[in-house]
């Protein structure tokens, strides 16, 4: 840290905005706050780490999932994004009639209960791991007309940052807010606006690690979004960047399921609704309004998994991740279960 800060008050921070859940916070444009808890690295992998094991979960079930890593960028700046894809019969993944999921983990890299959360899930589906109360039979049924993508971890290169001691960090490589660099009312910045949380670049998908979302966003045309923070516990569909939600019956359909999914596994303690309405402040550039109005994704969700009000706004290790096994356990547990459930009941609310 600098010798001299500003102290400034914030009134909230979730994983897909920027600012602290009641608490006092240090800026500095040059560096970002250490963290007074470190990370747990019995529960924690690395983020290499992370991405070494889902390779080899991946080589375990060559007949369920597939690998690959995508790369962008430039000379002064590149960006690797592994991305797995899910599918029960190979033959048929490129059926137009079975449902598409995307879904997004480590967009923000002090978030890293994220990118676990992504490692639980491909368990499940290698069959390593069960969600609770689902066996195999139950899991085949599930997923037998879906073919799901997922990216565990959107910003390695961010990740790095965070895995080498500056646990406050949520951006990029270079310093760029990712779920403000996304070309729905990008640039646009509120009165309490900060560049050491949410820089959006120097223009929309100014940064690689967009440009690849948005290209596997648009050649694979899902039918639902999905993408994983933690900051808060709540369950958003557009929009983040104003005070509304879409209008139609689409909208109809994504509340219903985010409401049915907050009974289940929030025990109906989860903030629903629309980023911007239900948080109380807008987010400009975000991703999932992106995947809504532009690549046209039926159902567009951002999930926030974990959040502790409780900690300091320096504490950021604790605010936004679990630091026991307890929790930790019963996060996973809930989430992957939300997600299993989803996958259920997507094809039934796109009907």
């Amino acid at each position: 840290m600098a010798a001299s800060f500003h102290l400034f008050f914030i009134i909230f921070l979730s994983g897909f905005a920027a600012f602290p859940i009641f608490s006092f916070v240090y800026a500095n444009a040059n560096t970002t706050q250490h963290s007074w808890t470190p990370i747990n690295h019995h529960l924690y992998h690395s983020g290499e780490g992370l991405i070494e094991k889902i390779k080899s979960l991946v080589h375990r079930h060559p007949d369920k999932l597939t690998v690959e890593t995508i790369q962008a960028g430039t000379k002064d700046y590149k960006a690797d994004i592994t991305v797995v894809t899910y599918s029960q019969n190979w033959e048929q993944s490129g059926d137009k009639s079975k449902l598409r999921i995307l879904l997004s983990f480590g967009q923000h890299t002090r978030e890293l209960i994220s990118s676990e959360l992504a490692l639980r899930i491909l368990s499940a589906l290698g069959e390593e791991q069960f969600p609770p109360e689902m066996d195999a039979a139950s899991l085949h049924d599930t997923l037998e007309n879906v073919v799901i993508k997922i990216v565990p971890m959107e910003n390695l290169n961010g990740r790095k940052i965070v895995d080498a001691g500056e646990l406050c960090e949520r951006r990029n490589g270079r310093g760029v807010d990712l779920n403000r660099n996304w070309a729905v009312n990008w640039g646009k910045k509120e009165k309490d606006y900060d560049p050491a949380e949410e820089y959006p670049g120097t223009a929309p998908f100014s940064e690689p690690e967009t440009q690849i979302m948005r290209e596997i966003a648009v050649s694979f045309n899902p039918h639902i979004w999905v993408s994983v923070h933690s900051g808060t516990n709540g369950l958003f569909m557009p929009y983040d960047h104003k005070k509304s939600t879409p209008d139609g019956l689409p909208s109809q359909r994504m509340r219903e399921l985010l409401d049915e999914l907050n009974v289940l596994y929030c025990s109906n303690r989860c903030l629903v609704g629309s980023g911007g309405t239900a948080v109380g402040y807008l987010a400009h550039g975000p991703a999932t309004d992106y995947m809504y109005d532009v690549v046209r994704v039926p159902m567009a969700f951002t999930f926030e998994i974990y959040g502790d009000d409780k900690a300091s706004g320096a504490d950021c290790f604790k605010m936004f991740n679990p630091i026991d096994q307890t929790t930790f356990k019963r996060v996973m547990d809930q989430w992957c279960a939300s997600f299993f459930t989803l996958f259920k009941l997507g094809p039934v609310c796109l009907m």
